[in-house]
């Protein structure tokens, strides 16, 4: 099972932190985001990183030559689910993704790891105390899980936070067999619907990975989810970042 870090993006929100250097870049206590990242994936047992890149690829390819690289050449005009599949030909044996520009631990991958189901999701129970202090990304803005157990019934930004059990922290596990069928609705929907608006009133070039995560839920596929109780933080404004640095090694 390969893990797949997408980090195409520049980060424009981080302003000057990402003039010169891709938003994964970005130290908190010290450190790049994309070393905490690898140092979960790589404690929970994961080998054989790879890296979507866009946005300055050319500083992670000579800093960190011992990951695989794709790139998503079109990083401006489209989102993390078109950096997603830029990987489509590492997911043959199963995947964990992870996004970038996210602070969290082992633990949550590990627990995907061990779950028996193909697709599990890590979700953050403790997501609306987060949210509290971020004036600059409000809580509606969230990736909201709904779910009965473990079972996710619902992945949306539109829902009622009330009705949330937690937020999608970015990172994922599809087993092989869920890695095709990941694969098989992209290109399906991408048939039916490039150059379209497809959801939340996106085209489909600018769509989410939640929303092709919705589309398979409604497609019957089931979903599970992992939690973690805080101990993840996303760095997406210069609020983010300084929130970060002041609190992260106390999560």
């Amino acid at each position: 099972m390969r893990p797949i870090i997408l980090g195409a993006g520049r980060g424009s929100r981080l302003k000057a932190l990402t003039d010169e250097q891709p938003k994964c870049y970005a130290p908190v206590a010290g450190r790049r985001l994309l070393d905490w990242v690898l140092e979960a994936l790589t404690e929970a047992g994961l080998e054989r990183p790879v890296f979507v890149g866009g946005y300055r690829i050319e500083q992670v390819h000579t800093d960190y030559p011992q990951l695989e690289f794709c790139h998503n050449p079109r990083w401006q005009s489209t989102n993390i689910l078109e950096s997603l599949l830029c990987a489509e030909a590492q997911m043959g044996e199963g995947f964990v993704c992870s996004y970038a520009d996210i602070l969290y631990r082992s633990g949550v991958v590990r627990r995907a790891l061990e779950h028996p189901g193909d697709r599990v999701l890590g979700v953050d129970t403790e997501w609306r105390s987060r949210y509290a202090d971020r004036s600059q990304h409000p809580e509606h803005d969230a990736e909201k899980v709904q779910a009965q157990g473990d079972r996710v019934v619902r992945i949306d930004r539109g829902l009622a936070a009330e009705t949330a059990v937690g937020e999608y922290i970015g990172v994922a596990k599809f087993s092989a067999a869920a890695a095709a069928q990941l694969r098989e609705h992209y290109h399906r929907v991408k048939r039916e619907w490039a150059g379209q608006v497809w959801k939340d009133g996106k085209p489909f070039e600018q769509a989410y990975l939640i929303h092709l995560f919705a589309e398979m839920l409604e497609h019957g596929l089931p979903f599970h989810l992992v939690t973690t109780e805080g101990e993840y933080m996303e760095i997406d404004t210069e609020e983010d970042y300084a929130l970060a640095n002041e609190r992260w090694l106390q999560t």
